[in-house]
């Protein structure tokens, strides 16, 4: 495994595993704190991501920000990223089978940063990491524990800026994840 964040991100941009990389401009790694212990993971890059290589800048991303923001959490303080490095055509959700050649990536990510707190953007993400039996509905604002990370499963910001009425719950649930990094604020603020 790389020593770094960097050394990961060099052999990432690399890649080439899988059919995504041939219809995207490049790798979408991941930003933010390496030191955080909240790391935020979503589905994929979509247009804007694509052209830019950094990861939630779009309307979502925009929408994420002022979300983070409200909830006393700035984007420079966390981590961001996708299970899926590479925007998937036409912006689809990526499939299953994507996600799992892809997930070396992740899983070296969570090893080098070590978060304590893992939200998952979306109900793609939430399938990636967690598993296919989990409906958004049900799962949403919800710890869960892995190995001793605690995740957990939100909407994703276009499914907000889809459907409005979801603000309220993602608003609630992210109130959850303020209170929880507060808990542990020598890690947040150092």
């Amino acid at each position: 495994m790389p020593a770094d964040l960097d050394q990961l991100k060099e052999k990432a941009l690399n890649c080439n595993n899988c059919s995504l990389r041939q219809s995207c401009r490049g790798v979408v790694f991941g930003e933010g704190d390496p030191n955080s212990p909240l790391m935020f993971v979503g589905e994929g890059p979509g247009q804007t991501e694509d052209e830019l290589g950094r990861p939630f800048v779009g309307m979502a991303g925009q929408l994420l920000d002022k979300i983070l923001l409200a909830a006393d959490l700035p984007r420079e303080s966390v981590y961001i990223t996708n299970i899926v490095k590479c925007r998937p055509p036409g912006n689809r959700t990526p499939t299953l089978a994507e996600m799992q050649i892809c997930l070396p990536w992740l899983r070296q990510q969570f090893a080098l940063i070590r978060p304590r707190f893992i939200i998952l953007l979306g109900l793609a993400a939430t399938h990636g990491i967690l598993g296919p039996n989990f409906t958004m509905g049900k799962c949403h604002g919800q710890w869960f524990e892995r190995k001793g990370i605690l995740f957990m499963p939100t909407y994703h910001p276009a499914a907000v800026l889809r459907n409005p009425h979801l603000k309220k719950l993602v608003w609630e649930d992210f109130q959850k994840i303020s209170s929880a990094v507060k808990q542990t604020p020598e890690q947040f603020n150092s």
